[in-house]
């Protein structure tokens, strides 16, 4: 039977089809991309959580945020390290994840939108992504192989099959349901009495408006519970680590550090404390992940040139050994002129020139063929010494303590580096695992491909506490007061300058040993108005702290202190 054809007129109406439901509309432009740019941010939320999940069952360094962020830490330029330092300070790391999430989020929300258009081309934008985190994990020197590209990979495929499920609820096309074709009852139907016409099938477009909330919910909320769940159990992985280290009681030195002189410690508000405790102390590394370490499944290998000897030793042989005591003031090579990283300690630890001695290595200086020692960290860190300067007598050693406590995780737990004298990026290996020797013209080590010096003495310095730069103290005596330090040479002389007038020298305080900083005080008369303190040094082999400024690269910044006051 055909539908009627009929003209409109009287008693002749157009027949309707209905569905039950109301009409969907598209959403319209201006709403479209932006619920697209949505679904790509909840597409990228799910990838970086299941990523996440996936790496606690890998191991937390293939996250891909610590894998492209630890590639990007590689592959940034020197200057540009040192201005987030400068500006960060230890918070550099952070602020380069949350750099990292803030260009992941852009990334996703536009292709998010673009997929609107392009659903498909969309979802391999997601795994291009997956792509380059991938490659970032298998390219760290410390990659474990090919797993460390599954958590990138899992969490690619995931963000990829969201983002399309979720264009795909913007932009469906959907078969209406069929209903009866309505006829009038009247005697130009053209049909009999209580016949229906057949179905008329048709198609409605639009949105699935339910479908996409409850879609992009549950995301959110899968989301969510994986990426707390994998921080947990990422958490947790270091649990053992931790255990060892409580557990841990460290013997008593065989060569105990002579206590701290009484002096040493001036009582003058604001100057920094002779001994910096461990929550205080300056962190400068490239880990994005603190390794934590179990004390009983470490070991340490020496080899190399020169070695007739090779060894592997655990954390108990260490302990067995006899142990030294010092103080020792550390200074990072990042640290600008007055800045704050440089920190005194007490530090425990075997002596590293006994133990190369017998592995039969011998220095340069008496016909040894290795001049350089490279120390190798779990995380994948390269640091070379000079091999006449860790054996030419000084405290070199192996740490394990740290102000009387086992080293913090932070810091090196189990066991780090500590030669004084020496730049950190030359010396203080955290987390150390392989000690080979080798040669300067042989190898060049991590900061030293980045164009930083091979050897870097630290430089002779000082540093005014107090008066704050922009102080404004009273008139009368101001105690100037602040620290210096020349490690290993030790300090000899310090000197102050008010604006352009002579150099006085200010009062040191008592010195516990060449190799930690060492406090000092100037009354100054100070007299109404604005004022430049200016700071200088001299070692024990009579150089003075240069006026000379000089940049943190490559082999540490110089110049002298200043701070601008004015006395009300």
């Amino acid at each position: 039977m055909s539908l009627p054809t009929n003209p409109p007129g009287p008693g002749n109406r157009i027949p309707t089809v209905t569905t039950g439901q109301k009409d969907r509309k598209a959403p319209s432009g201006r709403l479209l991309y932006p619920l697209g740019a949505l679904g790509g941010l909840l597409a990228g939320c799910a990838a970086l959580a299941t990523a996440e999940l996936v790496s606690a069952l890998v191991r937390p360094q293939a996250s891909p945020i610590v894998a492209v962020g630890g590639a990007a830490i590689d592959r940034t330029p020197p200057a540009v390290k040192d201005w987030a330092i400068r500006h960060f300070g230890t918070n550099d790391k952070l602020v380069l994840q949350l750099g990292i999430l803030a260009v992941l989020a852009l990334f996703a929300a536009a292709i998010g939108a673009f997929a609107v258009r392009h659903r498909r081309a969309g979802a391999a934008g997601v795994l291009l992504f997956g792509v380059i985190g991938c490659a970032a994990a298998l390219s760290r020197p410390d990659s474990a192989g090919w797993t460390d590209a599954l958590p990138s990979a899992a969490g690619a495929l995931c963000g990829a099959l969201l983002l399309y499920v979720l264009v795909g609820r913007l932009t469906a096309t959907r078969p209406a349901p069929s209903a009866p074709v309505s006829q009038p009852d009247d005697d130009h139907s053209g049909t009999t009495d209580g016949a229906a016409a057949p179905a008329v099938p048709s198609r409605e477009s639009g949105w699935d408006r339910r479908g996409f909330i409850v879609a992009a919910t549950a995301a959110a909320a899968a989301s969510a519970g994986a990426g707390a769940l994998g921080r947990s159990l990422n958490g947790n992985r270091g649990q053992d680590a931790v255990a060892s280290r409580e557990r841990l009681v460290l013997p008593a030195a065989a060569s105990k550090a002579d206590p701290v002189p009484k002096g040493a410690q001036l009582r003058v508000d604001g100057v920094s404390p002779f001994v910096t405790p461990n929550g205080d102390f300056y962190r400068v590394d490239t880990a994005l992940v603190v390794p934590k370490v179990d004390a009983t499944d470490w070991r340490l290998r020496i080899h190399g040139k020169g070695v007739t000897r090779p060894v592997t030793l655990t954390f108990d042989d260490l302990l067995r050994r006899r142990l030294i005591e010092r103080d020792i003031t550390l200074t990072c090579v990042s640290n600008e002129v007055g800045g704050p990283y440089v920190g005194n300690a007490r530090w425990i630890g075997v002596p590293l020139a006994d133990l190369l001695e017998e592995c039969g290595v011998r220095p340069p200086s008496k016909g040894g063929p290795a001049d350089q020692l490279v120390a190798r960290s779990v995380d994948g860190m390269t640091i070379g010494s000079p091999v006449d300067d860790v054996m030419d007598g000084r405290d070199a050693m192996l740490a394990l303590g740290m102000n009387g406590e086992p080293l913090p995780f932070e810091h090196g737990f189990p066991v780090r580096m500590v030669v004084p004298g020496l730049y950190g990026y030359v010396s203080a290996c955290k987390w150390i695992k392989d000690i080979e020797l080798t040669t300067f013209d042989a190898y060049d080590p991590y900061w030293v491909k980045r164009k930083w010096a091979r050897k870097a003495p630290i430089k002779t310095e000082s540093r005014i506490d107090t008066p704050k730069p922009f102080a404004r103290p009273k008139a009368g005596t101001v105690m100037v007061a602040g620290v210096a330090w020349a490690q290993h040479r030790g300090i000899d002389k310090v000197e102050v300058r008010v604006d352009d007038g002579p150099w006085e020298e200010a009062r040191l305080a008592a010195e516990d040993s060449v190799d930690t900083w060492r406090q000092w005080s100037y009354p100054w008369k100070a007299t109404r108005g604005g004022h430049t303190l200016t700071v200088r040094a001299t070692d024990r082999t009579g150089t003075v702290q240069t006026a000379e400024r000089t940049r943190t690269i490559p082999d540490g910044a110089s110049g002298r202190h200043s701070v601008v006051v004015t006395v009300d």
